[in-house]
């Protein structure tokens, strides 16, 4: 993990502090998905949630982005662009969308 810090802050140039509050809003964002009804992380076969996978996989290139921060069809759009650029796998993508549409 600690590389991969490393590695953002010579890539875009970003502050420590900057680093510390990105690491904590997503900590935070990841904590936020939960199954409304049972309590439980949404998880399927990966045994990660789409939140998990969000932070994962989109924070390598994007800086943090609430998911209010576009509409239901804003995100369709997106995450068609980008499940091939991240090579999201079909249930990756679904989870990912679903979480994104969610807080939208």
């Amino acid at each position: 993990m600690k590389q991969i810090l490393v590695q953002i802050c010579q890539r875009i140039g970003l502050s420590g502090a900057t680093i510390i509050i990105s690491c904590t809003a997503l900590t935070w964002l990841i904590g936020c998905a939960v199954n409304k009804q049972s309590g439980d992380v949404v998880a399927g076969p990966t045994g990660k949630s789409g939140a998990q996978l969000w932070a994962e996989n989109c924070v390598r290139c994007h800086n943090i982005r609430s998911p209010g921060s576009l509409s239901p069809v804003q995100w369709d759009v997106a995450m068609m662009h980008m499940r091939a650029r991240a090579n999201l796998t079909p249930e990756e993508h679904k989870k990912i969308l679903e979480f994104l549409k969610s807080g939208s």
